[in-house]
């Protein structure tokens, strides 16, 4: 999966402007699914058929779109300011190189804080410093150097409003250890987790008891809208949503123990049946799964429940370090994750769902 992860970290899709990771998602989920399609929410559908149309149907959700930026306002000498499209801090990902994504023109440009060699003069600087103002760094303190005049950014299409994101220069899988870091595994190692289930499904001489959506979703990361959209549209049924998952003492999770199940986010109780059919799952294939009551988190599938848009909720985790930052999984997690959803659709009894 190597080669498609690294594909889909380098793709750029912010919120509201998915289309490359939509293209990857549809190409790749065309060969093992009996239909594609793209709804009107943005979100790419692929549907596994199965003989049993009375059973539950099953939603699996990961989301396209990724932490990024959004410009501001344009000022006079060409710089730009900006704020986050999620729950994103410039020291998260760090000061450098951004692509800005204008209408007519991509542009490269600098996210940049300013010089240290400063004084009290320079306030927005000196105020960040921790032997000075001792203030977290964050977006009032940032902005973008383009390098370009307002009318050569008007040119390029660059307003209020244009995405701006990492550069694809900052996107390189890094493996060490047996483990792989990048940006943005938050969700494209999801992504590459429904694809790999979808694979070995269709690998399968035997048929689904269910009919299953792989659903890539599309602004998780703002608000979850087109997650709680499919969730909506599609039949009734169990939404199960892939994501990352943080790795820290408070909830007794280790980014080298087995995938995360979660009882509980920071927006609903997850069904609990379902979840512990997933730890079951987990256990058979002979990974160590971790159960979790999560706090400061949410996904597509919790949203969904939320809302009242979907009778039942559940969240599967890849075990990831600085989620929100530069992540950090072990090379199994992605496999680890396809096998457990695999036995948990073709070895359990989905019908018990209802139960």
């Amino acid at each position: 999966m190597t080669d498609l992860l690294q594909e889909l970290v380098e793709a750029y899709g912010p919120v509201g402007q998915e289309d490359a990771v939509r293209e990857i998602c549809r190409r790749e989920a065309a060969p093992f699914a009996d239909d594609v399609w793209v709804d009107g929410a943005g979100n790419v559908i692929a549907l596994l058929r199965s003989g049993d149309h009375d059973a539950p149907a099953i939603r699996l959700m990961a989301h396209m779109d990724e932490l990024s930026m959004i410009v501001k306002r344009v000022e006079p000498d060409g710089t730009l300011r900006l704020s986050p499209l999620g729950t994103m801090y410039p020291g998260n990902f760090g000061l450098g190189p951004v692509a800005v994504l204008g209408r007519h023109e991509t542009l490269t440009a600098v996210l940049t804080l300013g010089s240290e060699h400063t004084t009290k003069e320079s306030h927005r600087i000196w105020e960040t410093k921790p032997d000075q103002g001792d203030k977290a760094l964050d977006w009032l303190h940032v902005y973008a150097f383009t390098g370009r005049s307002t009318d050569e950014l008007a040119s390029a299409g660059v307003t209020a409003g244009t995405r701006v994101c990492v550069h694809r220069s900052k996107r390189e899988l890094v493996h060490f250890g047996g483990y792989v870091g990048s940006y943005f595994l938050d969700d494209r190692a999801a992504i590459a987790v429904l694809l790999e289930t979808a694979r070995r499904l269709g690998a399968r001489d035997a048929g689904l008891p269910a009919d299953v959506y792989l659903v890539f979703t599309t602004g998780e990361e703002v608000g979850a809208n087109g997650g709680m959209y499919a969730a909506r549209m599609l039949p009734e049924g169990v939404t199960i949503a892939v994501e990352v998952g943080p790795t820290e003492q408070e909830y007794g999770t280790s980014v080298r123990g087995g995938p995360i199940v979660a009882y509980s986010d920071a927006l609903t109780v997850y069904d609990k049946p379902t979840a512990d059919r997933l730890v079951d799952a987990a256990a058979r294939s002979g990974l160590t799964p971790q159960p979790a009551a999560l706090g400061a988190f949410e996904s597509d599938a919790s949203h969904s429940k939320a809302s009242g848009m979907c009778p039942r909720a559940a969240l599967l985790c890849l075990p990831t370090l600085s989620t929100h930052g530069y992540e950090v999984m072990c090379n199994g997690a992605i496999g680890d994750a396809a096998g457990v959803l695999v036995n948990f659709l073709v070895d359990g009894d989905i019908r018990q769902l209802d139960d």
